[in-house]
């Protein structure tokens, strides 16, 4: 069975990530995201299927670099952990270190692009669109921007 590790920030990247629950009956699935208030209920739905990583938004300037690099050691780690063969995300911050890891190490990479932007690029879509296996966009007015998307439609 293959490996699925589904990976975003809180909040409404991790809402739409959850959209994709229905395939985690399909697949040997791992999910990650930032520990805070709401996602640490999920520990008690997912067991052992869920690990976190630092919470923390460029918006903290001071401490963000510091969040940045511990997240991409535990990102390091939980890679070598996980040995996923495929890694999906919805983005944010959170997940570019772990599809950059994922890259170099052999997983597929599938981008969703996030359904809030609708005519500008994220600053996680611009770096992962060079390398994502399958990079996917929510709305068709983002092709313009991401020529070589596939439009996949709303996850909602």
């Amino acid at each position: 069975m293959k490996k699925v590790l589904f990976i975003s920030s809180t909040g409404g990247h991790l809402s739409e990530l959850m959209m994709l629950s229905p395939l985690f009956e399909k697949y040997d699935y791992h999910i990650i995201t930032e520990k805070t208030k709401s996602t640490e209920s999920l520990k008690t739905k997912y067991k052992k299927r869920i690990d976190y990583l630092i919470y923390g938004t460029k918006d903290h300037i001071f401490s963000y670099p510091f969040k940045l690099f511990a997240n991409c050691l535990k990102s390091f780690y939980l890679y070598l952990k996980i040995k996923p063969d495929f890694i999906i995300t919805t983005g944010a911050h959170t997940a570019g270190p772990m599809c950059c890891i994922g890259k170099l190490l052999g997983s597929k990479i599938i981008y969703i692009e996030t359904f809030a932007n609708i005519h500008t690029k994220t600053i996680t879509g611009r770096l992962i669109y060079y390398f994502a296996d399958l990079f996917i966009v929510q709305w068709k007015s983002m092709l313009e921007l991401y020529p070589k998307a596939t439009y996949g439609g709303w996850i909602y």
